[in-house]
Order: structure tokens, then C-alpha cells, then sequence
């Protein structure tokens, strides 16, 4: 028997999902958000609520059948956003239990499903280096450390363990213009925030007028100083290009057009001594 499933578009959900497929003995002819169906038209349509309990139950107990690094596969195929992700992770799993831990799945690279998992994890892994590596926040004038990122993938999740470590004496917000949400950390937690989903975002900056008064000094010295470090004579563009791919320029001060210039400061002693 099999049913057309809908949960709520969590992870929560959808690990419900799963073990509501083992209680019912039905298994999935698809999974799908509630606001995505499309049901056959000789299946069942069953909406399953979300449990947290059942949900905590299907992800410890999977650590019976794979190991911790091949669980985290199957969450950041969940991040990945692809329509179809939830058949992946539930055939995925179908394939872990009935091995019954006797023999590693994640290795067996000549099955479809795993072999698509594990190049969607790898995905997933280098958009989340990318964005610790890429992302530049600007001073808001109230102290708030700003940055907007536009990424493939949902990362938000993987990401915040690495800023909250490294930034953890300063107030910041990282937020997903195209998801509508972001993290945001005060000194002692990080949160995940939500924004309305038609707010105008058309640019990874914020606005200048909420910025520190000194933020553009900070992004023209920086840009200066990036001017004088490069070595026209060892530029190598296309090697360039493949570390830091061009989509990535935009969150970037150093990549952002010269269009701010400092003169020196006159020295006032100097002046008077002239006068």
C-alpha cells in the first residue's frame, strides 16, 4: 500500500514522516509540503502532524543503522531545497534499515540515491565553507554587525555555529534575502529571526542611513588596502575566479566599484608653521 504524504515543510515533519511510514506499513508514492501537493490518482493522500518526540525517536534511533557523519547526509539534503528531497531521504533510509547496520550504505556509490545524497551533502558542505569565508558584515549605528547573503542552499543552520564561536564578543545579524530569515545573536544566544517574506531586499548592503558613520571610511581603507597588496605582475584571474567563484563578489568590499575616496588630512601644524 502507499500513500501520498504531506507534513508542514520542517525537518521535524518530516522525520514524522518517516516513522509514520514504518507504523502505517504504507510507503510514500510521494512527500510533499502541504502547500505543494500533488496527489496520484490512485493513492491516498495523508497528511501526518508534526511530532518533536516521534521526530527525536527516528533521528537518534537512526545511529542504529549509519553512522553520525551519514545522518548529517541526510540533513543537508533536507537544506538543499530540491523538490525532491523527501524521497530521497526516505528511500535513503528504507535502504539503512533493512541492511540493519550490516553493511555500510554510505559507501555504496553504484546506488542511485546514495550516490546522489553524497554529492548534495558535498554541495552543500562548500556553499557553507563559502559563506564563513565570504561573508563581510557593515556597523549599523546602533552596534549591529549587518550582513545579507543570497546562498544556493538554506545554510543558515550550518553557519551559525561558526560565527557564534568567532564573534561571540559583538551583536550580529546574518539574514537569507532569498528565505526570508536570519540568525541573530546578542552577546548570549543565537536566534533564528523571521522577516516578511515581501520586504524589499534588492542588495546585500544595509541602507545607508542606519550605517556607523564610519563604515564607509572602514570599507574605502579596506579597499586600499587590497589595491596595494595586489601584485599586478602575479594576477592570475582564472585561478582567482575558481577560489572565490564571481556569484561571491557581491558580498565583498574589495570587489565593490571605487566609487568613495578619501583625501589626506591636512597636517594643522604644519599649516600654521607655513602661514
Amino acid at each position: 500500500m502507499t500513500h501520498d504524504y504531506t507534513y508542514d515543510g520542517t525537518f521535524d515533519g518530516l522525520l514524522t514522516v518517516v516513522l509514520e511510514m514504518y507504523e502505517r506499513k504504507a510507503w510514500p508514492n510521494s512527500v510533499q509540503p502541504l502547500g505543494a501537493v500533488q496527489g496520484g490518482l490512485f493513492t491516498a493522500t495523508v497528511h501526518i502532524e508534526t511530532n518533536e518526540d516521534k521526530a527525536t525517536r527516528v533521528w537518534k534511533g537512526l545511529l542504529k543503522y549509519i553512522d553520525g557523519e551519514t545522518r548529517n547526509r541526510l540533513y543537508h539534503t533536507y537544506l538543499s531545497e530540491r523538490p525532491d528531497r523527501e524521497m530521497l531521504i526516505s528511500r535513503y533510509v528504507q535502504q539503512a534499515v533493512e541492511a540493519r547496520g550490516q553493511v555500510d550504505i554510505s559507501e555504496n556509490y553504484a546506488d542511485d540515491t546514495v550516490r546522489l545524497v553524497a554529492h548534495i551533502s558535498q554541495q552543500l558542505g562548500r556553499e557553507k565553507h563559502r559563506m564563513e569565508a565570504f561573508v563581510r558584515f557593515e556597523k549599523t549605528s546602533d552596534g549591529l554587525f549587518h550582513a545579507t547573503i543570497d546562498p544556493d542552499f538554506d545554510v543558515l543552520p550550518l553557519i551559525a555555529p561558526h560565527f557564534t564561536k568567532r564573534y561571540a564578543d559583538q551583536r550580529w545579524l546574518i539574514f537569507d534575502r532569498r528565505r526570508h530569515y536570519g540568525l541573530y545573536y546578542d552577546l548570549h544566544h543565537t536566534d533564528i529571526v523571521q522577516f516578511e517574506a515581501d520586504a524589499p531586499q534588492r542588495s546585500t548592503s544595509v541602507s545607508a542611513t542606519v550605517l556607523d558613520e564610519r563604515e564607509p571610511l572602514f570599507k574605502v581603507l579596506w579597499q586600499t588596502y587590497f589595491d596595494h597588496v595586489n601584485i599586478p605582475e602575479r594576477r592570475n584571474l582564472k585561478l582567482h575566479r575558481r577560489h572565490i567563484p564571481l556569484r561571491y563578489w557581491k558580498y565583498l568590499s574589495e570587489k565593490q566599484p571605487r566609487e568613495l575616496r578619501f583625501q589626506p588630512i591636512k597636517n594643522k601644524r604644519r599649516d600654521s608653521r607655513g602661514e
